[in-house]
């Protein structure tokens, strides 16, 4: 069996509404999934706060947050 990259999984739920905003932002931005954009928006609002650097564009950059190469978790405080 192949081991995940993303390994956790967290649920949400959005009305109609909220559903309809990421499908826009998705389709909008040419994300490659509802996942993707949804850890596109959390990054950029992290970013927003100071939390990370707000920059990458292919679908693998599409992390909440950034890993540095040591392994450990990259973000600004």
């Amino acid at each position: 069996m192949t081991k995940l990259e993303r390994a956790e999984r967290l649920q949400i739920m959005l009305d109609g509404d909220e559903l309809q905003a990421v499908e826009n932002f998705r389709f909008e931005n040419r994300m490659p999934s509802r996942a993707a954009a949804v850890r596109e928006l959390l990054r950029r609002g992290l970013a927003a706060e100071g939390y990370m650097p707000a920059d990458g564009s292919k679908s693998q950059d599409y992390g909440v947050i950034d890993r540095r190469t040591d392994g450990q978790d990259d973000h600004t405080e």
